[in-house]
């Protein structure tokens, strides 16, 4: 079957799945995901592993338009209100999970430390796609999404440096030679500077440009353009697009007045892009892995997801942050995907005796938390009664406590 005839059935096929789980008060990104897995390899296989490497470049621009987007949460004068919260919450919550799943692996199961720091690691990171497509949809806004949204920003940095540390510190465990430990801690840190300054260069010249742009046409068209360069550099310079797309987001949100009509612009434009992306991440979840994963992969899920829990919690109350915080913002932290994945692929690379066994666990992962994880935020959002708080004066939907 042709390729783009698949691309065209995956399309349909998602919009159905959103519709039925709007039918069942779910968000649409669940229905996405599900539907995915019914036509991919592990049900019916409409849709092969072949067919899923052919649509990688879709995955791609969904997720570097998801940190573009996540980006223009990074306004500095909002961030100044909140302050030391978001940083706290941020390092709190998956230092939580980092310890507690780190914990598990080496003092319940006996792993040797270069497996248990690496897996470790690997659980900080949050996916933001399905987070922040449940916001969108219920059209969400309140101290806990305001909370949220950088917070998961900056989750994806601390995750991504947590690895480039842990990777070395791994291969110096298990290694027979002299390696130079100067060179693998700079790396990762070369890596997340280079991103974070091209990102930067990028941003002031779409700010630039789309302040000139004629009509909303055209500054849709710049804005996709410098979001698809950013991937291409990233590639060329062996960097992170995800890292270099939400620079560029913060400094169009923090250097352009009207960045909003540019942000609600590329909205317009990727849609069919969110519902192929989910789509195909669903497709990619193979059910086999199940049968493989076993007590450790169950383990891990639980202490991942409680570690962030514990630590949003107990960070949030220490902080003085909205009840609303307090209470859900855990819930909201728990999707894990697209960073957890590029990871898993550099494991492969650096450390194949772990590769097997990591990248099991971590597909079984995400199979719960992709598919689980939207709903849990649906329930946050909802009991925090922030559905549709985005048609409510800013100021009526914060308390003293989380006011910025």
């Amino acid at each position: 079957m042709d390729v783009l005839l698949k691309l065209g059935i995956l399309l349909i096929v998602g919009v159905i799945g959103g519709r039925a789980a709007r039918a069942l008060k779910l968000p649409n990104v669940s229905g996405y995901l599900i539907a995915g897995v019914l036509v991919g390899p592990s049900l019916i296989g409409i849709v092969n592993t072949t067919d899923l490497t052919s649509f990688t470049v879709i995955s791609e621009i969904a997720l570097a338009v998801i940190a573009f987007s996540i980006g223009s949460e990074f306004v500095l004068s909002d961030l100044k209100k909140l302050g030391k919260r978001v940083i706290i919450i941020t390092l709190a919550q998956a230092s939580g999970a980092v310890l507690l799943v780190f914990s598990v692996m080496y003092f319940i199961f006996r792993q040797d430390f270069a497996f248990s720091i690496v897996i470790a690691s690997m659980s900080a990171a949050t996916a933001p796609a399905a987070t922040m497509l449940v916001v969108r949809q219920f059209n969400a806004d309140g101290p806990l999404v305001r909370t949220m949204l950088p917070v998961v920003a900056l989750d994806d940095i601390y995750g991504i440096m947590a690895f480039g540390i842990a990777l070395p510190l791994a291969k110096l465990s298990i290694s027979t030679e002299a390696i130079p430990v100067w060179t693998m801690i700079l790396d990762p840190f070369i890596e997340i500077g280079g991103s974070l300054a091209i990102g930067a260069v990028l941003g002031f010249v779409l700010s630039f440009i789309t302040k000139r742009a004629k009509n909303r046409d055209e500054m849709k068209v710049i804005s996709i353009a410098a979001v698809v360069i950013a991937i291409g550099l990233s590639k060329l310079l062996g960097l992170s697009s995800l890292l270099m797309s939400i620079m560029m987001g913060t400094i169009l949100a923090n250097t352009n007045r009207k960045s909003n009509r540019v942000f609600e612009a590329v909205d317009e434009f990727i849609t069919p892009f969110y519902v192929l992306f989910f789509t195909v991440a669903g497709a990619g979840l193979e059910l086999g892995v199940i049968k493989t994963v076993g007590v450790m992969g169950i383990f891990y899920v639980f202490a991942r997801g409680f570690g962030k829990w514990l630590g949003a919690f107990i960070s949030a109350r220490a902080t003085n942050a909205d009840k609303a915080v307090q209470k859900y913002l855990g819930l909201t932290l728990l999707p894990q995907g697209g960073i957890s994945i590029g990871l898993s692929i550099i494991v492969r690379q650096e450390l194949p005796v772990y590769a097997l066994a990591i990248t099991t666990i971590i597909m079984f992962s995400i199979l719960i938390y992709e598919t689980s994880g939207p709903i849990f935020a649906k329930i946050a959002i909802s009991k925090a009664g922030e559905i549709n708080g985005m048609a409510v004066p800013a100021e009526a939907s914060q308390s003293p406590a989380a006011s910025h």
